[in-house]
């Protein structure tokens, strides 16, 4: 039998406190060999990157492996060196983290980055590790590699720098790959293209991936195993396929149920969030972590003794529940194929009227002068009082910048804002009436840019409520409670500063902030990005459930096309600056839809399983001057040659209010467009 390159035997992984040892996974077996891909999921807090940074020799110096072990070839990696551990990283085991920029020197060229581990890990000489560099940036796919190896890592996008990350750790060979939470925060046609090329190169280095997510359906896409923990506890085992059709740990279920289905939508039911909150190590009970929030816990059976996990007849499918023999089938979500309308009450409450924002482009180290680029060529959007209107598109699709100019955090090159009907003009946000400020609220992706460090939670919630509502201390006191708890967020949160949070803790802290003042129209820039399915979940629930009771308006900016399908009533996608297609949302999931909505939806995890996807070749994010034509002309599959490139195409009428910017007929794009073999991914 081959021997696992990664072995978790019986491992239990703890700190060292003041208090004693603070155990966090009890006791952890799995093992993976080589060519193999095995995901972890579960909600933060679970202990995912806990194994992830064992099984690199990563815990610090107050993390130990007490019991057990984890084995890389055979090796017991907590009874090694320091030193004997930093020879094994980068030459046979190496990590990709989420945050791309935590692994790239800012004050180094990408070239010298790469070229460090073929030094010294493998003994090259320069000019060879600069071949292989070069090499290696080939080999993701990387546009113009001997210019990327000029850049530093904020000259490149997101997506580029995370395809630098992936080929740093793979020009060693290494025999493990992990890979922690990859693609969050990628959009949809990068976070495709990155996963596809882990699956490539899993196949050509014969490499064991270990990847981590708390995305689901980007795991599925990936691995063929997945293990699934709960407190620290491997819950369930079992192969992707085997696991999504016949879960059987109610812990499993109970995060498949908090997915949003292409039947569901926030108008017909809440999504099914997961009760409570997960416990602090030192409150674990003797039986089933997980009882406390199970809906078929048996008081007697799961909570009084130690549950084993056990495999069925075949050994690939292992959950450590008593009760999972006597649980009904699991029935995931019928498609109801209802049909979801827009709410309509009334005149706008926000809308921009030909929005256009130009910026002057710098130059960069290897390239020409720089030129003026079109952020927004004409935007004109409106959204009613009730009504969810969701932006979609590729990075560099001026989602970010419209939401900018519509808060007033950056003031239009040319049209207007109007909120109520009242123009805004060209005030910046400090110079607006506190009225206006109140009534529109901003979420931003990244909460470390909105949190004030030195504030604690309960400060930054106390803000806003004394601001813009005029509470008394008493009434700010208790709104501060009820703002924490829609988060799902205790009480004694609010004595904590932002370093004290995980990210999806200062999410939701940042989520609270901006409902504080009440607001007419909420501006949400990919608000849950980085949450867990469960806490997603529950946050999705609140904002429609605040736009029941406020009747509030949200213009919601995200990348996830399952979660826009969910909460919105209207969507917009948009490319380079322009609206290609707008309408309600059955419209625009369903055909005929732009080519570049088309290629959007193909390459969304999850959403339909059935359709190919369709690979498009460079990004919207290249900051090249404005162009006659389709600004998609370049990146277009079903591309009319000269009159795409040379002619604006005007709005075809799709029925109702769905418009769409193409020349190609409303017939033609009803059908599923012929792809050659480079643009379809079967």
């Amino acid at each position: 039998m081959i021997e696992p390159i990664l072995a978790f035997d019986a491992a239990r992984i703890a700190y060292r406190t003041r208090a004693g040892d603070r155990v966090v996974v009890p006791e952890f077996s799995l093992d993976l060999r080589a060519g193999e891909a095995v995901g972890l999921v579960g909600e933060s807090g679970c202990g995912k990157s806990t194994l992830a940074y064992a099984a690199m020799g990563y815990l610090g110096s107050n993390g130990h492996v007490p019991s057990g072990a984890i084995r890389l070839d055979g090796a017991d990696i907590a009874a090694m060196t320091e030193a004997e551990r930093a020879r094994l990283r980068g030459a046979r085991a190496a990590m990709v983290y989420q945050d791309p920029m935590s692994s790239l020197n800012p004050v180094m060229r990408i070239g010298r980055q790469l070229m460090e581990v073929p030094i010294r890990h493998q003994g090259l000489a320069r000019d060879a590790a600069f071949e292989r560099a070069l090499a290696m940036l080939h080999e993701v796919e990387l546009p113009d590699p001997g210019a990327i190896m000029r850049r530093y890592p904020h000259e490149l996008s997101g997506g580029q720098q995370q395809r630098v990350v992936i080929a740093m750790a793979l020009i060693g060979e290494p025999a493990l790959l992990i890979l922690d939470e990859p693609t969050t925060g990628l959009d949809v046609t990068v976070e495709a293209a990155v996963l596809d090329l882990i699956a490539e190169l899993r196949v050509r280095h014969d490499s064991a991936i270990l990847f981590i997510s708390h995305d689901l359906n980007t795991v599925a896409r990936v691995c063929e195993r997945i293990g699934v923990i709960y407190a620290g506890e491997l819950v369930e085992v079992a192969a992707a396929d085997e696991l999504f059709a016949r879960p059987r740990h109610p812990y499993t279920r109970a995060l498949l149920g908090c997915l949003p289905s292409r039947a569901s939508h926030r108008r017909s039911a809440p999504l099914a969030a997961i009760p409570g909150r997960m416990m602090r190590p030192e409150d674990r009970p003797v039986g089933c972590a997980f009882a406390a929030r199970c809906a078929f816990a048996d008081a007697q059976r799961c909570t009084t003794t130690p549950i084993s996990i056990n495999r069925d007849a075949s050994g690939g499918h292992a959950v450590r529940c008593v009760r999972a023999g006597e649980l009904d089938p699991w029935q995931p979500p019928v498609d109801t194929a209802e049909t979801h309308s827009v709410m309509q009450t009334g005149e706008p409450v926000i809308e921009a009227r030909a929005l256009e924002k130009t910026y002057r482009a710098a130059r960069l180290l290897d390239a020409g002068a720089g030129h003026e680029v079109r952020a927004l060529d004409g935007v004109d959007l409106s959204i009613s009082r009730g009504e969810t209107l969701a932006v979609v598109g590729e990075s560099g699709c001026g989602k970010s910048t419209f939401a900018k100019l519509l808060s007033g955090l950056e003031a239009p090159t040319g049209g207007e804002v109007r909120i109520k009907g009242r123009a805004l003009g060209a005030a910046a946000v400090e110079r607006r009436p506190r009225e206006i400020v109140r009534a529109l609220q901003m979420i931003f992706q990244n909460p470390d840019a909105t949190l004030n460090p030195s504030h604690s939670v309960g400060f930054s919630l106390s803000r806003p409520l004394k601001r813009l509502r005029g509470l008394a201390p008493a009434r700010r006191r208790d709104e501060r409670v009820r703002l924490l708890d829609q988060v799902r967020l205790p009480e004694p949160y609010a004595a904590r500063r932002p370093g004290q949070l995980s990210g999806g803790e200062k999410q939701r802290v940042a989520i609270a902030r901006a409902l504080a003042g009440k607001p007419d129209v909420l501006i949400a820039d990919e608000p849950v990005s980085a949450l867990d399915v469960s806490v997603q979940a529950a946050i999705l629930n609140l904002l429609a459930e605040l736009q029941d009771e406020q009747g509030m308006a949200m213009l919601f900016i995200s990348h996830d096309l399952a979660v826009v399908r969910y909460l919105a009533d209207s969507v917009a996608v948009m490319y380079r600056g322009r609206v290609m297609e707008y309408g309600p949302l059955d419209a625009v999931y369903a055909r005929p839809h732009h080519p570049y909505t088309e290629a959007l939806l193909s390459a969304a995890p999850g959403l339909d399983p059935s359709v190919a996807r369709i690979r498009l070749r460079g990004s919207a994010s290249d900051a090249t001057p404005a162009q006659a034509g389709c600004p998609f002309a370049p990146r277009c599959p079903r591309k009319q040659g000269a009159l795409c490139e040379n002619e604006t195409p005007s709005l075809q009428e799709a029925g109702g209010t769905h418009v769409i910017a193409c020349h190609i007929s409303l017939d033609e794009l009803a059908d599923p467009p012929a792809l050659d073999e480079g643009s379809r991914d079967g």
